[in-house]
């Protein structure tokens, strides 16, 4: 019964992150702003040079993580979609997109 409420404890703290409470900073392949923000219970991840739209509006699920099929990347054509997940952490967050069986994922740092 210790270890369940340990257990329980960590991911809590883990996930506590995943509530914003306004738009936040981050850093995507070390040089990239990306303002992350919760707008009415959807994610956004808008690149500050371009306003270029990653998250598309992805919701928050039970466990803390942030889902949604409208995920964007820019290095990728337009027209494409994928299946996005976003968890936050300490020192930033994780990002993963996954189409056609294939998935890439990214850290990005939180600016302070």
């Amino acid at each position: 019964m210790k270890s369940f409420a340990i257990g329980g404890l960590a991911v809590a703290a883990t996930f506590a992150f995943a509530g914003l409470a306004g738009a936040e900073t981050y850093v995507r392949a070390g040089k990239e702003k990306i303002n992350v923000v919760d707008k009415g219970g959807r994610l956004y991840c808008t690149r500050v040079s371009d306003g270029y739209e990653m998250c598309n509006g992805m919701l928050k699920q039970q466990d803390g993580s942030w889902k949604g099929k409208k995920m964007k990347h820019p290095d990728m054509p337009r027209w494409m979609s994928f299946n996005g997940t976003v968890i936050f952490t300490t020192a930033g967050l994780s990002i993963k997109g996954c189409a056609v069986g294939m998935c890439d994922s990214e850290s990005w740092a939180k600016v302070k």
